[in-house]
């Protein structure tokens, strides 16, 4: 795996974001990972989290030379994030591969923007829902785990580009518990490339945003957190709850639970769901939002 040629073009990635941003209690004012190079021109592509209401991003080069860069856009679905380098980063864009084509047992790496690699193999091809109202219908999964995956680059056999690193969880297989990552598959990128580019947004009505955090636990869904000044919190929604139904459907899981609401109505629509809150049922009414606009938007440095 011509590992080498590609170390250049994968790079380590810093972002400050302000105090007062909307993320700033949950994911933290400094934020570090990498990101890979995917137009000659100095485009990245990163995980979405690292770069979400940043104001300053900078770039460092494989040679230590640090380059500044400007968040261009964050797409909630995917979770990718697109960053332009300001200065040279002297490294060309790594080729797509196609994560659809992969198999279980495939040989992957991935890279992180210090030049660390783990080699590794996909172990999984599954839907992945996310507690922060997030789903994938197919996120790759490989072991063992990279320790820093935040926008790490899985290259194949070949030296292309499969995805970009988001998590690290914990899997059971055959008695034994394992480290992996979870992969944002590059696939998921093309259709949208251009209105990000373009737009800093793909081109389509925004997804209504409750602002809760939730878990499934033997199928149910079981409310974690609630954002402050969210519309989940503004409703009522508890810590604890468990939401049973959306309108008149019963909730089989954490990925239906998104479903539904996304096939609720826009962003703004009123979405009745039934709770149980200690042994008793109430029903609450929680008016969505669109959850970009409690975001900072990327300022140009």
């Amino acid at each position: 795996m011509p590992i080498e040629k590609i170390l250049p073009s994968i790079v380590a990635l810093r972002s400050s974001i302000p105090e007062d941003a909307f993320t700033a209690s949950t994911l933290g004012t400094i934020r570090e990972g990498s990101g890979v190079v995917i137009r000659d021109n100095g485009l990245v592509l990163t995980v979405g989290y690292l770069i979400t209401e940043a104001e300053e991003v900078w770039l460092t080069r494989r040679d230590g030379k640090v380059v500044p860069a400007h968040a261009l856009a964050f797409d909630q679905e995917t979770g990718f994030g697109l960053v332009q380098a300001l200065g040279p980063l002297d490294a060309p864009a790594i080729p797509f591969g196609d994560a659809t084509a992969t198999e279980l047992g495939d040989a992957v790496v991935l890279v992180d923007g210090l030049g660390n690699a783990v080699s590794s193999k996909i172990v999984a091809k599954q839907e992945f829902a996310g507690y922060w109202e997030y789903l994938l219908d197919e996120a790759l999964f490989i072991s063992p785990a990279h320790p820093s995956w935040g926008g790490a680059a899985l290259i194949d056999e070949n030296g292309k580009l499969l995805g970009v690193g988001s998590l690290r969880l914990q899997m059971s297989q055959g008695g034994r518990v394992a480290d992996i990552n979870m992969v944002v598959p590059i696939n998921l990128l093309a259709p949208i490339l251009d209105d990000l580019l373009n737009r800093g947004q793909i081109d389509k009505p925004p997804r209504p945003w409750l602002g809760a955090f939730s878990a499934e636990n033997n199928g149910e869904v079981v409310v974690m957190n609630v954002t402050a000044g969210g519309p989940a919190a503004e409703a009522g929604l508890r810590p604890g709850d468990v939401i049973s139904e959306i309108r008149d459907a019963e909730v089989d899981g954490l990925a239906d639970f998104y479903r539904q609401v996304w096939n609720s109505g826009p962003a703004g629509s009123e979405i009745p769901m039934r709770v149980l809150r200690d042994g008793r049922e109430a029903w609450l009414r929680v008016k969505s939002a669109d959850r970009g606009s409690f975001l900072k938007k990327p300022q140009m440095q």
